[in-house]
């Protein structure tokens, strides 16, 4: 949905000139940086700070962006330190950036590095680490969390309804042999998810897959933190675009969104106070979706849910 977005961000982009000269676009998950890319070459004028906690990931996006010059910035760090990243640079945290654009969830490239972990299709070591300077890993998670931690874990970040069963098998298995390898957990998963639930649920991984990978990386805390801060940093007039794809993402900037283009008016005044305006107007019509052709040449689209707010001008931080 590179070109929705592009939709979205660029009115709060092209404010003060059509090449996008002056405004600054933060890209809060770099990946490769083909979102950047694309947004540095359509707009000649536009500079973008770039986040990422892979430092694999930066890399890349560094050598891709390189030809884009003092354009680009690449930031070593989650996206709930966006604000340290800012003050690092010379931005203050609040009111100092033109869009913020969050594409969420793993990355299609750490997808394909089999020996990361994240692909149940690929035997490889449970990592699981977005940040590789990072300590905990998906196997640290299987072999020393209790049967009840990691029920909750499997319950809460994969909504899986077999949490407990699948919790106390781990629990069983490890103490022969400890979990090392992707192929040991996927073979335990079908082992322990009911045949009927196997042949009409998907991949009977997903959800475990999905689950400790959540956890490993603090996703969910991190994205809580960030929307707020991403919202902080814009400029009256700026735009803030995100994609996720599960609920419990799309859950989480839902909430915050709702919150933030809510009029804090008594529902019984005739009138909107000036004062109790919203601070943001919502820019989609709930969630948006890939459509058919998108899904097409890339099936991982198929999950996305894209919501956009614009911040107002008389927002309160302005």
């Amino acid at each position: 949905m590179l070109d929705r977005c592009y939709e979205l961000l660029a009115p709060a982009l092209t404010r003060r000139a059509a090449n996008g000269e002056g405004a600054v676009l933060v890209d809060a998950t770099l990946g490769a940086g083909g979102h950047t890319e694309h947004f540095l070459s359509v707009l000649p004028g536009l500079t973008v700070i770039g986040l990422d906690r892979d430092t694999n990931a930066l890399d890349i996006a560094r050598a891709r962006l390189a030809p884009f010059g003092a354009r680009f910035t690449g930031v070593h760090t989650r996206y709930d330190g966006m604000a340290h990243a800012l003050d690092g640079l010379g931005y203050r945290a609040t009111s100092s950036v033109d869009g913020v654009l969050f594409d969420l969830g793993v990355s299609s490239m750490q997808l394909d590095q089999a020996e990361r972990g994240f692909a149940y299709s690929v035997d490889a070591p449970l990592d699981m680490r977005m940040n590789a300077e990072d300590e905990l890993t998906a196997a640290d998670i299987l072999n020393t969390y209790s049967a009840a931690e990691l029920s909750r874990v499997l319950s809460r970040f994969g909504e899986e309804r077999f949490a407990r069963r699948i919790a106390d098998e781990i629990v069983r298995r490890r103490a022969a042999e400890p979990f090392t390898r992707s192929g040991q957990l996927v073979e335990l998963l079908y082992a322990a998810i009911p045949a009927a639930t196997r042949r009409t649920g998907g991949h009977p991984a997903k959800r475990t897959f999905q689950a400790l990978r959540i956890a490993v990386n603090s996703e969910l805390e991190s994205l809580a933190a960030a929307i707020p801060t991403a919202m902080a940093a814009l400029r009256p007039g700026g735009r803030l675009a995100v994609m996720a794809y599960q609920s419990l993402e799309d859950k989480i900037v839902k909430a915050e969104f709702t919150a933030a283009t809510a009029s804090r008016s008594p529902i019984d005044l005739p009138v909107e106070l000036p004062d109790d305006a919203p601070d943001f107007t919502s820019i989609t019509r709930g969630a948006e979706q890939a459509n058919e052709t998108e899904i097409e040449a890339n099936p991982r689209s198929a999950p996305v849910r894209l919501r956009a707010v614009e911040r107002a001008a008389h927002g309160r931080n302005a």
